[in-house]
């Protein structure tokens, strides 16, 4: 796939943005709902490890979790 062609298969197309860069984590989940049945989930989530991206909610995981997965990549590479 393209760099940015998954974008526009992604569930949120179309959804306000905001609502994909809650206050809190906990608030995070009604994002994390319309990731959960994203067909480019996966596209979207290497998209922000690759950028580090700092905010918002990307491939259905905050900022903290991509951190996490970041760290465990470094130490399993």
């Amino acid at each position: 796939m393209s760099s940015m062609s998954w974008r526009k298969k992604a569930a949120c197309h179309g959804l306000d943005p905001q609502h994909f860069y809650p206050e809190t984590d906990e608030a995070a989940e009604a994002a994390k709902s319309v990731c959960a049945g994203c067909p480019v989930q996966s596209a979207c989530l290497e998209y922000a490890l690759t950028r580090r991206e700092k905010d918002g909610i990307w491939g259905g995981y905050t900022e903290r979790e991509r951190r996490r997965i970041i760290r465990q990549r470094r130490r399993t590479a």
